[in-house]
Formats: structure tokens, sequence, C-alpha cells
């Protein structure tokens, strides 16, 4: 009986130092860095997008290892050395994770030990892949352009397109696998950002996430920035607004609504914008008369309201609204109508839902004709 005793005693204390095994801990080896440096371990401060330290290691004999607080939940984090630039990105889990630096190219390092660590391995990977493809082909294509090369242009285009819907495709089956990782939560907020995904692609995705990852913060986060989405999608009755126009007076959308209204998000600075302007005078001079309006919203910079008239005066926009409360990319109306990138259109029925956006050239003049027929 006592011998039997012995031995269970013996198998729990072995459970519990598997247990134990299978803790937040991270060990690394660097080559070339003298003993004392430190390493910094950071995480992400999703309020404030910035990194906040968490602790320390020091290296000696080239190697450095830290037994870090268990993680309630997983989140994005990153090593940093002492006298060496940049930083080395993984996922905190209870996991033993290890490093293999090559301090004169911090993103080559390979990590080991984790699933989370794996799936967001392949994910980097990846995107460094698809970055040098694009790169490559963007250089090929200044060159066609240069040569007046058309078919090859052509061809370079279609590869493009291909390149990107191979993306899209990756990251919906790497999606698939990882419905219960952080690397999942990171994809669905990727294709939303990046707009490779409509959202509501993203919206049915975040559905599949496990509850566990729902309460992090990068999902809270993902879900806040998917509810305000809701207001500026197709079929949605528009965000109202007031902003100020050139001469300092307040301008309302509901005040100003057309048969058809176009919200043109654009600026002085925006070279796409600019080219675009004329697309938008000529649809707007033929389909004025029957009810057309166009309210434009310009993102430009604070102190630069003379540049934003100019522009105006330049591109022959004097016809309709302008608004603007001259702060970029802090503009509060294109933060309710979820802008990330201009030129940005969203187009107004005569009760102020929106019935299309973000069309250009002909599109957007064939959809206000149909809609003004």
């Amino acid at each position: 009986m006592k011998k039997l005793a012995i031995l269970i005693f013996g198998v729990i204390f072995t459970l519990a130092g598997c247990q134990e095994d299978k803790g937040y801990y991270l060990s690394g080896t660097i080559d070339g860095v003298e003993d004392g440096k430190k390493v910094f371990i950071s995480e992400r401060d999703e309020s404030t997008r910035s990194l906040k330290p968490v602790d320390t290691a020091i290296i000696k004999d080239g190697k450095f290892e830290i037994d870090m607080k268990d993680q309630e939940q997983p989140g994005l984090s990153f090593l940093g050395f002492e006298g060496i630039n940049g930083n080395v990105v993984f996922i905190a889990e209870n996991q033993k994770i290890s490093f293999d630096i090559d301090k004169d190219s911090i993103r080559n390092t390979r990590i080991s030990g984790g699933k989370e660590n794996q799936a967001l391995t392949e994910y980097l990977n990846h995107l460094k892949e698809l970055n040098r493809k694009m790169v490559n082909m963007q250089k090929e294509m200044r060159q066609a352009a240069m040569a007046k090369d058309t078919a090859k242009l052509n061809t370079l285009r279609e590869a493009q397109g291909e390149l990107r819907d191979n993306d899209k495709t990756f990251k919906k089956e790497l999606f698939s696998r990882n419905k219960d990782s952080y690397v999942g939560v990171m994809l669905l907020t990727d294709m939303l950002n990046m707009r490779t995904h409509s959202s509501s692609e993203v919206r049915e995705m975040y559905a599949q996430l496990s509850d566990r990852l729902k309460e992090t913060a990068l999902a809270k986060s993902l879900k806040e920035t998917l509810d305000n989405s809701l207001a500026a999608e197709v079929g949605s009755k528009a965000p109202e607004f007031t902003g100020p126009t050139p001469d300092g007076e307040k301008l309302s959308l509901s005040e100003n609504l057309g048969k058809v209204t176009i919200v043109d998000f654009w600026a002085a600075w925006c070279k796409p914008c600019r080219i675009e302007n004329p697309n938008l005078v000529r649809t707007y001079n033929k389909y004025k008369d029957q009810g057309l309006n166009i309210i434009s919203v310009s993102l430009d910079r604070p102190g630069q309201k003379d540049r934003w008239i100019q522009a105006i005066e330049d591109d022959n926009l004097e016809q309709w609204s302008h608004i603007s409360h001259l702060k970029f990319w802090d503009e509060p109306i294109a933060k309710k109508y979820r802008v990330s990138s201009i030129p940005a259109t969203f187009i107004l029925d005569e009760e102020g839902v929106i019935v299309a956006k973000n069309l250009r050239g002909d599109a957007l003049e064939n959809k206000i004709g149909e809609l003004l027929k």
C-alpha cells in the first residue's frame, strides 16, 4: 500500500512538472552580442497602438532565457535587443518558445514552439513572399509603361490580379485552420483594413471565432470596427454630418440631399483624387439639372485651408458644396464613413440611403444615369 502511495505521488509530481513546462517561457540564441546586453519583451497596447515593455532578459554566452507570467489570453508581443534595430514579432502563449536570432537580419529570426507561433510564421512568410512578388511586378510594370509595351502591361496587370486573388484565397484557407488561434483574429483584422475582403465577409468569419478569442483586445477592437462599418454599407442610411464650408458656415447632409447625392471624400494633396476630379465634374454637369447633388469632404491638413480652396478652384469644383474640418485623417466625417483611403465616394438616394460606393469614371457616371432615369 505504501509503495502504491509513493507511486501515485510520483505520477502527480511528474504531471505537475509537465504542467509547468507548458508555461510561458522564452529562450533564444543570438551570436555576436556581448554579455550583459538586454533583451526587451514588449506587448502591443491595443488602445494606444504602441508598445509597452513588460519584462527584460539578459544575454549571456550568446543566449537568453526568461520565465514569463502565464497568459490568460494570447496576444501579439515583441522582442527588442539593446543596440540592435528592429523587433521580432511573436505571439505570447503558454508554451516554451525559442528564437534563433540573426543580429544582422532580425527579420530572418526563426521561431519554434507553440501552435500560435507556427501559424504566425506561416502567415508572415506568405506576406513576405507576396510583397516580394508585388514589388518585382510593379517594377516590371513601370518598365513596360516606359517602353509603351501595352501587351506586356496588360499581361502583368492580369498576373497582379491573379496574385491578389491567390492572396485572398490563402487568407481564407489559413483562417479556416485557425479559428481558435490569435492569428485568426489578425487575419480578419488585416482582411478588413487592407480591403482584401468585404466587411460582410469578415463579419461572417468573425462569427466563427472561438469564444476564447472573442475576449481578446484585438477581437473586441475588430468587433467595434465591424459594428461601425454597418453604418456606411450599401443599404444603410448614410450617417448624418455637419461641417464647415470654406466660408466658415455650417452645412449638413440632411439639408442638402438631391434626388441623388454623391458624398465625395478627397484632398488637395491626393493625386488620385485630383486625377478623378474631371470625371466628377463631367458627371455633375451631365446630371445636375436632373437632381444630382455633390458634397465634397476634404481631408486636407490643419493650417492648409488655402491649398484646399485653391484646389477647388483649379479643378473647377466650385459648382457644388464643400466642407472640411481640416484634420487630415482625423476628419470626423471620414471616420463616420470609415474612410481609410481616398478618393472614396458614397452614392445616396433621395432618402439618404447608400445605394453604391467607391465608383469612379464611367462606372460612376453610368450609375448616376441609371438612378436618375
